[in-house]
Parts: C-alpha cells; structure tokens; sequence
C-alpha cells in the first residue's frame, strides 16, 4: 500500500478512532493525522484539552481546519462517537471569539446533516469508523473477551442507524464522486480487539477502579495490530482497486 502512495500525502482526520489508523500505518509515506472530531469547528479542538462534557460546534464553519488539508492527495475522515453526546446537540452561530454567542439546540441527526453537507463539495472518499457499545450481560463489556462475536447478525445497541442514515442520505445526493465505505458492521463482531485496560491511564487509578477493571476497560478504541490492518486492507482495495 505504501509503495503505491510513494510521493503522495495521506491525511487522517478527525478523532481518536482515526488516530489509531493513523498510527497503525508504517511509514515511507507522508501520513498525518489531523485532530478535529466534530470536523467542523467545536469546542473541544484543543489536541490536548478537549474533555468538554458541554460540546458546542460553529455552524458550517470548515476553514479553521479546512486551511490545513490543502494539498493532500487522500482525505480519510472519521467522525460520530463525539456525536453520542446526547438526544441534541450544541450549535453556534457566528464566532467563538464573540463575547454574546448565539446558541441554537438541534437533535443529534439534524446537526450531523448540517456537518456532512457543508464537506459534501469538498470530501472525496468517507470512511465511517465508529464507537460500539457490548451487549450480553449485565453490567459487563469488553474487559476479559478473548473471542470474537460470531452472530451474523449481531448489532451493537450503541451503533446509531440514524447517524449512518444521514451520512448516506447526504452523500448520496451529491453531485460530487464520492465513495462510502461502511465498516460499522464488520468492526462490530471484534469485541475481543479493543485496548481493555491495556492502555495509558489519563488519570490515577481509584482503589474502586482496580478493583473492579470492567469500571475502567476501554471499549472503544483498538489494540495494535488489529482490526486497523483490516481498515487498511479495505482502504487500499478502494482506493487503488476502485
């Protein structure tokens, strides 16, 4: 794959699912990875500084990042577990720096649609990554899984329809060639594959918490190597075998 990208600049952008394909990648290539979860501008864009319970996005707002993709041969966006916040979701009409801001409330799929059209003329390919939320017993999830789900027709109950509904919805009606690959399903049966508690804490651990791992596992994002080789697998097949 990298050999075929040779001279060629790859950009990751959006949240901390897409900073894990970013990292899977080995490098003889110009591969970035650009922070920006909403992908519009929000609120909780600070790369460091961004666990904001209280998410406000700008509407139609895609310059401030927007600057920063020029030039780049291969957009891979992802964007929708910062999404998941709520029944409705924070927009901001005008500026960040205005010191009266004009606050509107939109339900969660309304705002995603506004988000999607505004990059529909812009986006060439969207990939759909995608936080998951285990079924089975209650009270349980990821920690101590060691197989994955093997039910074809297993969803998981935190996977929105409607999110993807809008996505399809938007670019669907584009006059603009682009290709969406939805890998929801597939990444859905790999609940053996997420970091569990295998992964730097940002925060001390509470005696409660050590003592109970299912409290404090890591359910959304992925081990190294994983399920992100199958994205790129999936990645290269699209892009070079259209």
């Amino acid at each position: 794959m990298l050999e075929t990208l040779r001279g060629k600049r790859m950009m990751f952008v959006g949240d901390s699912l897409n900073r894990g394909q970013f990292v899977s990648m080995e490098y003889n290539a110009t591969i970035e990875f650009y922070w920006a979860p909403f992908l519009l501008e929000s609120n909780p864009d600070n790369t460091v500084i961004h666990r904001i319970s209280d998410r406000i996005v700008r509407k139609g707002s895609i310059n401030k990042h927007g600057k920063y993709w020029k030039g780049v041969d291969i957009l891979v966006f992802n964007t929708y577990l910062w999404w998941m916040t709520g029944i409705k979701m924070k927009i901001l009409k005008g500026s960040f720096d205005n010191e009266e801001k004009e606050i509107v409330e939109l339900p969660r799929e309304d705002a995603c649609r506004m988000a999607m059209k505004k990059f529909e003329t812009n986006m060439l390919k969207y990939y759909f990554d995608r936080r998951i939320d285990w079924g089975g017993e209650p009270g349980q999830n990821c920690y101590n899984e060691t197989t994955l789900i093997e039910d074809t027709n297993y969803w998981g109950s935190d996977c929105r329809r409607s999110i993807m509904e809008v996505i399809g919805e938007v670019f669907g009606g584009s006059k603009v060639p682009i290709t969406f690959l939805n890998i929801t399903q597939l990444s859905n049966y790999r609940k053996d594959a997420h970091t569990s508690i295998y992964k730097k804490q940002w925060n001390p651990l509470t005696p409660e918490q050590e003592a109970n791992p299912v409290s404090y596992a890591d359910c959304v994002h992925w081990c190294m190597p994983g399920l992100q080789d199958t994205w790129n697998e999936l990645l290269f097949t699209k892009l070079f075998y259209p």
